[in-house]
């Protein structure tokens, strides 16, 4: 997260929402310290609900988010349905854009299924894990335009500079 905060566009910051999970806390903290900008956590903004496995282990979980964003209307081993999560991530975000300032960006701090999932709805795509973020080392973001919904563009390596 201290590396977000090298990108030149981090300086234009004036709200800060994220998921109820630790991890994002903990980013959305870093964030909100750096530039005094206050967050918001929203539960919204969390992962798709997977309670009804609970943790897997890597390889068997990889194998279930597959299936998770390929049959998107359909809930695989007793998970939240990706098209029920894509429209809770979309509401949240359409009313976080509403209550932020509007004379500044807004930044969500989220995971990467949240990501993608309004990825594809930003890009006018069906749900799919080809959109899913790339494995990187520090984490990625997306950005679009928050007048037109437009996707300005998809995801990018937070540890690179742009």
């Amino acid at each position: 997260m201290t590396a977000v905060l090298e990108h030149h566009w981090a300086s234009g910051i004036r709200a800060i929402y994220c998921s109820t999970e630790q991890k994002a806390i903990d980013g959305a903290t870093i964030m909100s310290d750096a530039i005094g900008v206050p967050y918001t956590a929203v539960h919204e903004f969390g992962e798709n609900d997977r309670s009804a496995t609970g943790y897997l282990p890597g390889p068997e979980f990889e194998s279930v988010v597959d299936e998770f964003f390929h049959w998107p209307e359909e809930s695989v081993r007793g998970w939240e349905r990706a098209v029920d999560a894509q429209r809770r991530i979309v509401a949240a975000t359409m009313a976080v854009l509403k209550s932020a300032p509007i004379d500044g960006d807004t930044a969500i701090v989220a995971h990467g299924g949240v990501g993608t999932l309004l990825l594809c709805h930003l890009s006018g795509l069906a749900i799919s894990r080809d959109r899913d973020q790339p494995s990187t080392n520090g984490g990625n973001y997306l950005a679009f335009d928050r007048g037109t919904l437009r996707l300005i563009h998809g995801w990018r390596s937070i540890d690179k500079s742009t």
